[in-house]
């Protein structure tokens, strides 16, 4: 048997592993978009793939089952592509993954026919003309890609056993971090004797709102575990509800002015509206308008509110008591882009909870160019930030921004606070790993993670006694 990282090897992004068994049977365990750089991903690697002309290393048709752990698109994202270049198989996951993973891939359809609209038209067009053939990005699936990849989901319920093969039987267990998302437990027999391996998928937190704690992995053989916070702590001792108030008091109230919150609009805004939800029910903030701009924030929460047996205790009572997870009276939803632009000249306090949260492309980086100047404005970013994008420029105190073609100064207040982050930190890392008796474990691989958190997190766990510790590459194969 054996195991290839094709994805998330040495950087954070585009997961996606290979297990092949000895009668050729083959399970790929997500599929996600590489977001890093050509350059960055040469620089890490300098293998050339097997099928450098391809978009997949490997030959999708080959593949005979593809496994997810949850929706977020640097796990599902290049699903869609693995079908049109021959994949004829399902892909099993949770029902709520299904669920939200089909609302991100019709998002990003929609996104990449944009793209690919603008690439044909003015200077293409001229050029097409004059016979040249422009190509486009061989990544840019559209909605016939997609629709065809989601006839083929098939729900699993977590906790039950599965077996997708003579010699495979799978398990998806709670992960918390997001609706649906799983760890992943897989079992194969070969020449009589039984080996197990664990998907850790992203590892949530305890106590993050809305969501179930991550559940306990059985004892496996094999670990894949991500390390995205394996060097950093979160802050402790705050409640995401206290942190939110404070923030909005000082912003909305004391000022009073305008706080921008960038957020992605899948788990994240999830949880920062159930929050205000409860801070308005409680009374501990004045009816200051919310809006809420992302059409895709408004799908999915319609999704966690169907699955509301699926979250955990204090919102199912929320819910049960209050008949919604999100809505209150001062929340307004923003569908159009006419309506989102509208609200630059909506004069009172108020708050815009605005997708992406790297703050890099989607609606919010007009609202932050609208704002960035204003000093009664405070942005306030929630989560991990990538190199390079507006949010880490942001961050590093930038006094002046390029935003939409236009430098503008930064004015604005800039404040973080990580809450809200759906990744569990080293410690939770180091639990979840702690699960496993280091006699049993006979080896541990790294991935999904920055090169210098998978190096400390690497020497965490040799302090506490765990060996045979691999960092791969992009395209390292190992026999199990």
């Amino acid at each position: 048997m054996k195991l290839t990282f094709w994805g998330a090897s040495q950087q954070v992004t585009g997961s996606m592993y290979l297990l092949e068994l000895e009668d050729d049977y083959r399970i790929l365990i997500d599929c996600g978009s590489d977001f890093e750089s050509g350059d960055r991903r040469r620089a890490l690697n300098d293998t050339p793939p097997p099928f450098p002309n391809a978009l997949f290393p490997f030959e999708a048709p080959s593949i005979n089952v593809v496994l997810l752990t949850h929706a977020h698109i640097d796990h599902s994202g290049n699903i869609p592509n693995l079908y049109r270049d021959g994949y004829e198989g399902q892909v099993l996951c949770t029902d709520s993954t299904f669920a939200l993973t089909s609302i991100l891939l019709k998002d990003a359809a929609m996104l990449n026919q944009k793209r690919i609209n603008e690439l044909n038209s003015s200077d293409s067009q001229r050029k097409r003309k004059k016979g040249r053939k422009k190509e486009l990005p061989k990544d840019l699936y559209l909605e016939k890609q997609v629709r065809q990849a989601l006839e083929n989901f098939v729900p699993l319920a977590f906790n039950r056993r599965f077996r997708v093969s003579d010699n495979v039987i799978i398990t998806f267990i709670p992960a918390g971090h997001l609706l649906g998302a799983a760890h992943i437990v897989v079992e194969v027999w070969e020449n009589g004797q039984k080996k197990t391996i664990g998907f850790s998928g992203d590892v949530g937190r305890k106590g993050y709102p809305l969501l179930i704690d991550p559940a306990t992995l059985p004892q496996v053989d094999f670990l894949v575990c991500e390390t995205t916070y394996g060097n950093r702590l979160h802050e402790k001792g705050v409640s995401p509800d206290l942190a939110l108030a404070d923030v909005i008091k000082r912003t909305c109230v004391d000022i009073p002015g305008r706080l921008i919150i960038p957020s992605f609009s899948v788990g994240r805004t999830q949880a920062l509206l159930y929050t205000l939800n409860k801070l308005y029910n409680n009374h501990q903030l004045p009816p200051i308008k919310v809006f809420a701009d992302s059409p895709l924030a408004f799908e999915s929460s319609r999704v966690y509110q169907r699955n509301v047996r699926m979250l955990n205790r204090e919102a199912r009572e929320f819910n049960e008591e209050n008949e919604s997870l999100f809505d209150f009276e001062n929340l307004i939803y923003l569908e159009s882009t006419d309506a989102s632009r509208a609200i630059s000249n909506h004069v009172e306090p108020c708050i815009i909870i605005s997708s992406s949260g790297m703050v890099q492309g989607g609606r919010v980086e007009y609202h932050v160019a609208q704002n960035i100047s204003n000093p009664y404005c405070t942005i306030l970013l929630i989560g991990y930030c990538a190199e390079g994008t507006l949010g880490w420029r942001l961050l590093n105190g930038q006094t002046t921004l390029r935003i939409r073609g236009k430098d503008e100064q930064v004015l604005a207040n800039i404040e973080k606070i990580d809450v809200f982050s759906g990744h569990g930190d080293k410690e939770d890392l180091l639990t979840f790993v702690q699960q496993q008796a280091p006699a049993e474990l006979k080896k541990i691989f790294l991935v999904h993670g920055e090169k210098p958190s998978m190096d400390h997190f690497k020497n965490t766990l040799q302090s506490v006694g765990y060996e045979n510790i691999e960092i791969p590459t992009k395209g390292q194969t190992f026999e199990l």
